[in-house]
């Protein structure tokens, strides 16, 4: 019985890092708790943060707080510069899951083609990679540089 534990593979964490403005849209009709479900099947969620800017609204914050996932609020830039101040703090974020050892696999909820550097260096440090996005717009060099994809739009 012993042994039989030991030959069993340990089940991989997964942290799940997500691009707010680019995916919490109200054409998209995005269900955290059906992502989070598409990632399981990678391995066990211990981190979940939704990245967002400072224009989103208490119901969103709230609605993604309560399905489980660690509100990011980026403050400050232009309203025309919010996307990228995002994706700089969600970059940043997603690099330290690199460097934490008790995370096997990275996955990344986004559209953006900005995020293919990020996605690389994340496989340069051994890390498998999820990116998980919705067409429209879901960069087509994105989805070729992951190791896995997750459209939500199935």
């Amino acid at each position: 019985m012993l042994d039989k534990l030991k030959r069993q593979p340990k089940e991989k964490n997964v942290a799940l890092y997500v691009d707010g403005p680019n995916l919490l849209r109200s054409e998209f009709k995005i269900d955290l708790d059906k992502m989070r479900r598409k990632v399981n099947k990678y391995g066990r969620v211990m981190i979940a943060k939704v990245f967002l800017n400072q224009f989103a609204s208490e119901k969103l914050i709230e609605a993604v707080a309560s399905q489980g996932f660690e509100p990011i609020i980026e403050v400050g830039g232009e309203k025309n510069e919010q996307k990228s101040d995002v994706d700089a703090t969600m970059a940043a974020s997603v690099m330290e899951g690199v460097f934490n050892p008790n995370v096997d696999v990275i996955a990344i909820a986004t559209r953006d083609a900005d995020f293919m550097p990020v996605v690389l260096k994340v496989k340069e440090h051994g890390k498998e990679v999820i990116v998980i996005g919705i067409n429209p717009g879901f960069s087509i060099s994105l989805k070729n540089v992951a190791d896995y994809v997750e459209d939500l739009g199935k």
